[in-house]
């Protein structure tokens, strides 16, 4: 039986010239996580210092989560209101599936401490951005849709088990410089104790602060996330709250996060997502378009496994992801050019057709706690697909595009939707 902890402690955070470190306490276990830095200028400097103590406490809720603690400590970190609305809501959202998966609440946790915060104003270059890369199409598109606009590096964070190389081999063919990341986890959240809570934390939050501490150290002015509009829709509602498995891809998250950068290193820096107001179709469309990327990139999770032992040579063909991904390049793509893409074809296996079926919304569970879009997305998507006379053998496709009903036709989804906070010198 798995017991609660009872005091979470925020010890320290140490900065030299080229890599974070940050201190722990579960009870009375200790943590550390080491995150070492490639291709920046030093990070002692008061700005990087200052949006660092932001990624420090984000990056905390690794090791939180093996407890689970009913109390939070954060010391003596400084601490302004904004980035405790970011604490907050980044341990009670960014941990909703880690709390619904566990059936465990954590409404009852309360966050002690904190110091005052002072402004530091660092000198950057708005022109000069990096893009946190992850072998996709959505990092994919941005990098490409903002060439001519924007000076443009990728920020790319490798496990200490050593680089993803279907994300290396994407990488080379975008043509850019690297600004590289190295996170070294405790070894004891590995091995994963016994003892321990297990569960989805918020990633791509802690990716995104990393990415601002690496800009700022090498006087870029931004931060270019590519998040799209269907993030921010969760997968269920549970104890009163919203849960979603992309939380920290949000719009809130967004949000939360600019306001705390703002709050510590003023206004001149921009932290947006440039897909926010895109759908996953309007992406896949952009994404056909640029075929150099057809035959490297890759989207399936099973490659990105933290023991090289255990990453996928190949589109596994099996998972949410993979299915999801095949669904909405399928109207941009032909079937030839899919199977060349995926060696397999997930649209057509009769294995995957309850996964599509709670994909598309049909199914009786919730959407998949994986970055999948929203069923409303997948429905349009389907029924694109099932008019296409190349996919007319599926009869499995027709059957059950009949059944879904979507709110949104396919040219809504190639339109902008909702907010976005990208600024104008990002679009000229």
């Amino acid at each position: 039986m798995k017991r609660r902890a009872e005091v979470f402690r925020y010890v320290g955070l140490d900065v030299s010239a080229d890599a974070l470190v940050g201190h722990y306490r579960l009870d009375d276990r200790d943590f550390i996580e080491r995150v070492t830095f490639e291709g920046v200028g030093t990070l002692e400097t008061p700005a990087v210092r200052a949006v660092a103590e932001l990624w420090y406490l984000i990056a905390g809720l690794s090791y939180y989560k093996a407890g689970a603690a009913r109390r939070v400590d954060i010391g003596t970190t400084p601490l302004g209101d904004r980035g405790r609305a970011l604490l907050h809501a980044a341990l009670h959202d960014g941990l909703g599936e880690f709390a619904y998966r566990n059936d465990l609440p954590l409404g009852d946790v309360v966050i002690e401490g904190g110091s005052a915060t002072e402004r530091c104003t660092p000198s950057v270059d708005a022109g000069r951005a990096l893009i946190p890369f992850g072998g996709g199409i959505d990092s994919v598109v941005s990098v490409a849709e903002l060439a001519g606009r924007l000076e443009r590096s990728l920020f790319i964070v490798s496990p200490a088990s050593g680089r993803f190389s279907p994300l290396e081999e994407t990488a080379e063919v975008t043509g850019l410089g690297v600004v590289r990341a190295t996170r070294v986890i405790d070894g004891q959240i590995i091995r994963n104790d016994d003892s321990f809570f297990a569960g989805h934390v918020p990633v791509t939050a802690m990716i995104t602060l990393l990415a601002v501490v690496a800009a700022l150290a090498s006087g870029r002015g931004a931060v270019v996330m590519s998040n799209e509009h269907s993030a921010s829709v969760p997968n269920l509602r549970w104890h009163d709250a919203d849960i979603n498995h992309q939380w920290s891809k949000s719009w809130d998250a967004e949000r939360l996060i600019a306001n705390a950068v703002t709050e510590r290193i003023g206004d001149e820096f921009v932290v947006a997502s440039f897909l926010r107001d895109r759908s996953e179709l309007w992406v896949a469309q952009s994404f056909a378009h640029h075929e150099r990327y057809h035959h490297v990139f890759r989207s399936c999770n099973r490659a990105f496994a933290q023991a090289r032992e255990m990453r996928a040579t190949a589109w596994c063909g099996t998972c949410d992801k993979c299915l999801f991904v095949n669904l909405i390049l399928a109207p941009f793509l032909s079937r030839a050019a899919l199977r060349k893409i995926f060696a397999n074809e997930p649209l057509s296996d009769p294995a995957r057709l309850d996964q599509l079926r709670v994909l598309v919304g049909v199914g009786l569970d919730h959407k998949p706690f994986e970055c999948v879009g929203d069923p409303d997305e997948s429905a349009v998507a389907l029924a694109q697909v099932s008019r296409l006379d190349e996919w007319a053998d599926v009869t499995g496709l027709a059957e059950l595009a009949a059944l879904a009903s979507p709110q949104r036709n396919f040219d809504d989804l190639l339109t902008p939707e909702g907010p976005s906070r990208v600024p104008a010198h990002w679009l000229r």
